[in-house]
């Protein structure tokens, strides 16, 4: 017999934690982590998980409500779970937003004195993504809701969002407020293809099915840029789809698909075939235009892209002198937006198709001052490094979420350079190695941005000067 599940009565939520969960003390000062509610709600929980000095649960029931609520605007809010905090007002989105970073530098770094300048919000709180990718999948996710109905229900299929913690199932989506809305359009007309002509549907387990994933990019500039992944190489349907797709979306002015027989999603390995139009699409920040291939990072909010990249332009303080090492440099986004304003910029990145990227960027642009290396930055940025490229007078770091590697902590710390900026989209990453970094380097300011509204995402960019020998 399943042990019985204890539930606490009365914990009321002050605050929000990692990822974005409601975080409560009981009148016995024990800390109750809890998915769903926001600061101000007082819940019954469900304990799920029981530590020594902290509970995991979820909500039973709701005994009153915050005053920071709102209506989310999406049907889809409590299925997704890809926009979790709809149901906070934005201002207390932005507000708790800050006090993650603010929590993460006393908590990580032991830092409190830092300048944390007022968090940048996003003027567009909907349709704010340049990309989105779908799945099409043989099984949909069933609320319990629908299953106590007792009626009939169809399993599948299903084309929208993977469901959290089921690899299988997709959240059958009718209209997502992230993207411009002919993504809706394009892929509810792709799901009403396969429905029509009874297509199979991508199956996780088993590891066939025709239709699988669809990703869709835009440009501020009106450009459209579809690539279709496919399980099967069946060559009449996937000519049947594109050429369905290129009549009746002329706004696509690239069309690319490639057949993923892979266990995995990933297209980054993949070969891309372009079916129709222009091999990329155009995107642009400043007085910079990016060529967008079907591989290309790029920042998925482009005119908070370009708040985040004139707050690292400011911070920067470049007078024309300057060179500039830009680690993780992806396409060399932020390596080319700044070019202009100093001597020269040498930029590592890892991934090559990401290097080959920058590089066409830089002639696409006319820049001539920019350098661009393939490999891993712990094993390229070196003293011999230093010594081939010169001394740095700014090192920009932009790394993953994971963080910057111990090597590469070490050898900013020896490096010697007069400032560095830190770029994160993970402030507790960020907090912990500029801990590191605080034994030669002081931290002078921080610039929270808010890239991605109505998740508990936040991009931060930290301020740090060599300290006085």
């Amino acid at each position: 017999m399943a042990r019985k599940k204890k539930i606490k009565q009365d914990v009321k939520i002050h605050g929000i934690a990692d990822k974005g969960m409601g975080v409560g003390r009981d009148e016995d000062g024990v800390v109750y982590f809890v998915q769903g509610p926001v600061p101000g709600d007082v819940v019954d929980v469900i304990v799920t998980r029981k530590k020594s000095s902290y509970r995991k649960g979820i909500v039973k029931e709701y005994k009153s409500y915050s005053s920071e609520r709102t209506e989310p605007f999406c049907d889809h809010f409590d299925l997704c779970g890809g926009c979790k905090w709809q149901h906070l007002e934005y201002l207390s989105q932005l507000k708790y937003k800050h006090i993650i970073v603010q929590d993460a530098f006393k908590r990580i770094a032991g830092i409190e004195t830092a300048d944390i300048r007022q968090i940048r919000g996003c003027t567009n709180l909907t349709e704010y993504r340049n990309k989105l990718e779908y799945s099409f999948s043989s099984r949909r996710w069933v609320p319990q809701e629908e299953i106590d109905t007792g009626e009939k229900i169809e399993f599948g299929p299903a084309a929208g969002f993977h469901r959290a913690g089921a690899f299988d199932k997709i959240v059958q989506i009718r209209k997502c407020h992230l993207q411009d809305d002919l993504s809706n359009r394009i892929r509810n007309r792709i799901d009403e293809l396969g429905r029509t002509h009874n297509w199979s549907y991508y199956n996780a387990r088993e590891h066939h099915g025709f239709l699988r994933n669809v990703v869709l990019r835009n440009t501020e500039l009106g450009e459209w840029m579809i690539i279709v992944l496919v399980g099967e190489n069946d060559s009449e349907k996937i000519q049947f789809l594109l050429d369905t797709l290129k009549s009746e979306f002329q706004e696509l002015s690239s069309i690319y698909y490639s057949i993923n027989t892979k266990f995995n999603d990933s297209m980054y390995d993949l070969k891309m075939e372009l079916y129709h139009g222009s091999d990329f699409i155009t995107e642009q920040l400043g007085h910079i235009k990016y060529k967008i291939g079907p591989k290309s990072f790029f920042q998925t909010n482009t005119k908070q892209a370009n708040v985040l990249y004139d707050y690292v332009v400011e911070l920067a303080e470049l007078k024309g002198h300057e060179l500039v090492y830009d680690l993780y440099t992806g396409l060399g986004s932020i390596a080319l937006y700044i070019a202009s304003k100093c001597k020269q910029v040498v930029g590592i990145e890892e991934i090559p198709e990401a290097i080959e990227d920058a590089r066409a960027n830089a002639e696409f642009n006319n820049i001539d001052n920019t350098v661009f290396l393939t490999g891993d930055v712990k094993d390229l940025f070196t003293g011999s490094f230093i010594e081939k490229y010169g001394k740095a007078d700014l090192v920009i770091v932009d790394p993953p979420r994971a963080g910057l590697h111990k090597d590469v902590c070490e050898m900013l710390n020896s490096a010697d350079v007069d400032r560095i900026i830190y770029v994160s989209c993970n402030p507790s990453t960020q907090a912990r190695d500029i801990a590191i970094l605080n034994e030669n380097y002081e931290l002078i300011s921080l610039q929270p941005v808010d890239m991605f509204p109505h998740t508990h995402h936040i991009e931060n960019i930290a301020l740090l000067k060599r300290r006085e020998q």
